[in-house]
């Protein structure tokens, strides 16, 4: 009997070590597939890069190649999509010379002049702040606590170190130097390009591999989804970038016709942050105003605010709108939603892509609804028959 005892509680032991040691090897083989898959994720950003940047050129492409079709001349209309292809990158490559080597400078040498500054705004902020009335409003506010931590920290060594030449130029032999970077760029490019002068045969192979998996049914569905998915997703990112490019242009303009110091900057952070929804452009007002009142005082600053408050005001109702047209039907509630969402799990992009996402949600949701009101229907319509 106490074999059969002691036997029931080893193999009790056994079993639990046994247990465990399973589990430990399957927590440990979990981790080392999403170590794995991050490795592999890793490996191919290059191609989802490439193709992010071919999905964005693909109407530009498309555009100028209907342009070649019409053409008298054999020769466009022989090659019509390798030169549209061409066409384009040639368009994009001109741009981006022309703000590197245009507006890249005047960029640069505002951010080291106000980052050299920066100190002594600080120690402007410290002392208004210390020699505050204690009689009103402010008097409610703790604001020794806040002179003492502010005066604690430590402004200048913290911005020498974050933009100083040195760093700054040692970053960059590092970037240009590393030829990890240098072939990525490279297959980046030439992916893209593939992408686009092959994407005829990619699309007709999506096609019949969804005709060869799904039914009729099913697949018609899936390409009316898809339709409204793509239609979407791409307004949303190109009129949201345009939109911020033409709002930085015309706050650069509005700032130096007015002589705020960094008007150049400012204009193109507001313009910039502006593709975020509703934060973005608060968040770049309040900012580019602190920034007005230390180097051009509050009077300035209040008249830029306004400005640009009105400018912001004309994009979010007549600029936006006619860009992005009626395919963003989504509630200033959602909105809010996705971006605070997006934004604390994925930073600045996903602000930026959290509208999107969530009005392909709102897309999918609803079709399942509609889908299933007509199955209901449809029941209902039998039973009234029988």
């Amino acid at each position: 009997m106490g074999n059969k005892k002691e036997f029931k509680k080893s193999f009790f032991w056994f079993v639990f070590a046994l247990a465990l040691i399973i589990a430990y090897k399957t927590i440990d083989s979990i981790a080392f597939a999403f170590e794995a898959i991050g490795s592999f994720f890793s490996i191919i950003t290059p191609f989802i890069i490439a193709a992010a940047i071919a999905y964005m050129l693909y109407k530009p492409c498309k555009s100028v190649e209907k342009a070649y079709e019409t053409s008298n001349i054999k020769f466009l209309k022989r090659h019509k999509r390798g030169l549209a292809v061409l066409t384009v990158y040639f368009i994009v490559i001109i741009v981006l010379f022309i703000i590197i080597n245009v507006i890249r400078p005047t960029i640069t040498k505002s951010v080291m002049e106000l980052a050299t500054k920066i100190p002594g705004y600080y120690s402007s902020a410290v002392n208004f702040l210390k020699n505050l009335p204690e009689d009103t409003f402010w008097s409610q506010i703790n604001i020794a606590e806040i002179v003492q931590n502010l005066e604690g920290f430590n402004i200048t060594e913290t911005i020498l170190e974050w933009v100083s030449l040195e760093n700054v130029s040692e970053y960059i032999k590092g970037i240009v130097s590393a030829a990890g970077v240098v072939f990525d760029i490279f297959v980046i490019i030439v992916v893209s390009v593939y992408i686009l002068l092959e994407r005829g045969d990619i699309k007709s192979f999506v096609i019949n591999l969804s005709n060869a998996i799904f039914e009729e049914k099913t697949n018609n569905r899936l390409k009316e989804l898809y339709a409204k998915t793509n239609h979407i997703f791409y307004s949303y990112v190109a009129s949201q970038i345009l939109d911020g490019f033409i709002i930085g242009v015309v706050a650069s303009i509005i700032m130096s016709i007015m002589g705020i110091t960094y008007g150049t900057l400012l204009g193109f952070m507001i313009g910039l942050f502006n593709i975020i929804p509703y934060f973005g452009a608060i968040v770049a007002v309040v900012v580019a105003a602190i920034i007005t009142i230390f180097t051009d005082g509050l009077s300035t600053a209040l008249w830029m605010t306004l400005i640009i408050i009105i400018v912001q005001q004309i994009d979010a109702n007549v600029l936006n709108p006619k860009i992005l047209g009626n395919s963003l039907q989504v509630s200033p509630i959602l909105v809010i939603f996705a971006t605070t969402v997006g934004g604390a799990y994925f930073g600045v992009l996903g602000m930026f892509l959290g509208v999107p996402v969530i009005a392909l949600i709102k897309i999918f949701v609803l079709d399942y609804i509609n889908q299933k009101e007509k199955i209901k229907d449809a029941e209902a319509l039998e039973i009234d028959n029988e």
